[in-house]
């Protein structure tokens, strides 16, 4: 696999460029607390029904389906909600994979066409967070990178899971701060794992 490099910054989600990203009826903030859950070893299994899903709605357009993120790692405290990263031809190209995804019940709730062409598409109970990204992404192999190493380096994956707790305390209701301040012990991680 390509190590890519470490990320410039992390993703902008407040003001205008929150609302600039959204798309179709989703709420503008958060709802409810963040709460970071412990591992639920029903989180594979769960994936797997996804992954089935999305395969079966896109056929040889899912390039690849990877569980990422917090619950694609044993052991790991994480919010109850699955990533998955989709990767595609296009990400741009929304008529290729959209319209049978939402058949699927997946349903287009960001646009980032300035980041990767990211797309992100939400299951009706906001239980999965489908990330779309095109092929050999930096971003999509940062989460592989980042995932394989906390699989393996339980230092980094408690370190990683006490770091969460703790923004999530200090950010409650605001999902921009949390993932901002969930930046600087990331990069320290990628940085473990070879990044520069």
């Amino acid at each position: 696999m390509r190590i890519p490099p470490l990320p410039k910054a992390s993703l902008d989600l407040t003001g205008d460029k929150a609302a600039k990203r959204a798309v179709g009826n989703r709420p503008a903030n958060v709802t409810s607390p963040i709460t970071i859950d412990a591992y639920n070893p029903d989180w594979p299994a769960m994936f797997a029904k996804e992954e089935a899903a999305i395969r079966a709605a896109l056929g040889s357009r899912a390039l690849a389906v990877e569980h990422v993120g917090s619950t694609a790692v044993p052991g790991l405290a994480a919010k109850n909600r699955l990533d998955i990263d989709l990767i595609v031809a296009d990400p741009a190209d929304e008529d290729a994979y959209v319209p049978p995804l939402e058949a699927a019940g997946y349903f287009l709730r960001t646009r980032d066409t300035d980041w990767y062409q990211h797309r992100c598409l939400w299951t009706r109970d906001h239980g999965v967070n489908l990330h779309v990204f095109g092929p050999d992404c930096d971003e999509y192999l940062r989460h592989l990178i980042l995932r394989d190493w906390l699989r393996t380096h339980p230092e980094d994956r408690d370190r990683y899971a006490a770091e969460k707790h703790r923004i999530a305390q200090e950010h409650p209701m605001d999902m921009a701060l949390y993932v901002r301040a969930k930046t600087a012990i990331i990069i320290d991680i990628l940085k473990r794992c070879g990044l520069r």
